[in-house]
């Protein structure tokens, strides 16, 4: 399948990195659509009819956006201390392209590492980065095994699958696309879930990825692949020879001050109650964060926040955190 490569757009400006700048790509051929909609006996199918007639009306054009220059990635190193690796293998994949015409291309990768560690926040702050949209498929909690292909549309119920439903409905030809606990899939559905990924994560297979509800062939090259796992034996190894593999670790208490203390300050200045709160965060109470997850230092916070208004005082106080999450023990990985 090809792109379009039209006059130079703008999208709107997202953070930590200067305008980014789009091509108009077609992910899939009105040809195509037309086709199968007209194949389409009369009165039957109304649903999957009207998926073609959504992809009639929103056209097949979407941006395909990368940042205009290597964008600021200070801030990045400094909220994520321990992703460093990655987000040093990010900018430099962003080098490439930076002076260039060419497609952004990010190398597929899997974050591993243990629960809580902040894999997930991490492909979030990725889509910031890169101003792209993004799809999200928790693996952990699915319950058909089409989910990222479609079903056919003879099935009772079926529906299209997330990669299609991410291009066709969103802005954008390059989404990240987290898929995240890739190894909690398990093996108890009737179609592998992990099947698609096998093209899908291959450039030149991905180019012409077909729905299998709606069958027609989807431009799905251009998508940006993070997936999250606790433990790797479970990943098949075809699938991990098609990405690039990251063992992200807990912080240390010293970025783990850091991070609570960031977290702290942004609570603080995304409401107006924050105000009423001191500017820092005590020390004594950072010490006490540095013993939690990164994942569980927003929910401490908030009950901190809370107990200490109760309270009527201005300043967080260590017996402000939960108690039960006062202290950890360290997390490794699940054996």
């Amino acid at each position: 399948m090809t792109s379009t490569a039209t006059d130079l757009v703008t999208v709107p400006q997202a953070p930590r990195m200067g305008l980014p700048i789009a091509h108009m790509r077609n992910v899939y051929r009105l040809h195509d659509v037309e086709r199968r909609l007209e194949k389409l006996p009369a009165k039957e199918h109304e649903t999957l009819r009207a998926t073609y007639e959504r992809m009639l009306e929103k056209g097949p054009e979407r941006f395909q956006v990368k940042p205009s220059g290597i964008p600021a990635m200070d801030q990045l190193y400094d909220d994520l201390p321990n992703f460093h690796e990655v987000l040093d293998d990010v900018k430099r994949q962003l080098a490439l392209c930076a002076d260039s015409r060419d497609a952004l291309e990010i190398t597929p990768m899997l974050l591993l590492g243990p629960p809580g560690v902040g894999k997930t926040h991490f492909a979030r702050e990725m889509a910031q980065l890169l101003g792209t949209g993004m799809g999200f498929l928790s693996m952990s909690s699915l319950t058909a095994g089409w989910v990222l292909s479609g079903a056919s549309s003879q099935w009772k119920g079926a529906r299209p699958g997330k990669v299609f439903e991410t291009l066709v409905d969103g802005q954008y030809a390059n989404p990240v696309m987290v898929v995240d606990e890739i190894d909690k899939t398990g093996g108890e559905h009737a179609y592998d879930p992990l099947g698609a990924l096998y093209s899908l994560l291959e450039h030149d297979t991905a180019g012409a990825f077909t729905d299998e509800y709606a069958e027609v062939p989807i431009d799905a090259s251009q998508v940006i692949w993070v997936a999250t796992a606790n433990d790797a034996r479970a990943i098949p190894d075809p699938i991990l020879n098609r990405m690039n593999v990251f063992e992200v670790q807990m912080p240390d208490r010293d970025a783990a001050r850091r991070i609570a203390g960031k977290l702290y300050a942004g609570i603080r200045a995304s409401h107006d109650w924050g105000k009423r709160f001191a500017p820092e965060a005590p020390s004594d109470v950072l010490d006490a964060m540095a013993d939690l997850a990164p994942r569980e230092m927003r929910r401490a916070w908030m009950t901190a926040f809370g107990n200490a208004k109760l309270a009527a005082r201005d300043e967080v106080q260590v017996r402000d955190l939960p108690e039960q999450h006062a202290r950890r023990s360290p997390i490794g990985f699940v054996q």
